[in-house]
């Protein structure tokens, strides 16, 4: 695992937010508001922050002052935006990378480790919307070792 950030975050309790690429309105309004209270309430919160929704996700965080926890596909980035950056310099944004350098772009295979690995820390885990038979809906299958789910 590569760390670039506030490994101190690892020690908050953590929720996790999925959603597919495709997702209904109602279902992103829905998210949208999630986040906005969990950004009001501090909770950290942990995702690939990788579909639109995901992102979205992450910018309301980032106008927050609560930790998050961002995992990778890939290997570490050398360059974030500076919403990121600046979250990151405040110890507040903790990103994670599984991979070694020789990943440098996401693929299917390279999005499961990574969510396999948010579960694997998430202390709960909310699924705003899974692609009938999509990976997501596969990995959300595992065994869930005693986590609270929600899934909208």
């Amino acid at each position: 695992m590569n760390y670039l950030g506030n490994k101190e975050i690892l020690k908050q309790h953590k929720v996790a937010f999925f959603c597919s690429q495709k997702c209904t309105s109602h279902l992103i309004l829905k998210s949208y508001d999630w986040a906005i209270e969990q950004r009001d309430k501090g909770i950290c919160v942990i995702s690939g922050f990788h579909s639109k929704i995901e992102k979205d996700i992450l910018d309301f965080l980032l106008k927050g002052a609560q930790p998050i926890i961002m995992v990778l596909a890939r290997n570490m980035k050398k360059r974030f935006p500076p919403e990121q950056r600046k979250a990151i310099e405040e110890n507040r944004l903790l990103v994670i990378s599984p991979f070694d350098d020789n990943i440098t772009q996401n693929s299917k295979e390279s999005c499961y480790k990574r969510n396999e690995v948010i579960l694997r820390i998430a202390d709960e885990v909310v699924v705003a919307f899974a692609t009938k038979n999509g990976k997501l809906e596969e990995l959300l299958k595992i065994d869930r070792s005693g986590k609270n789910f929600e899934v909208w």
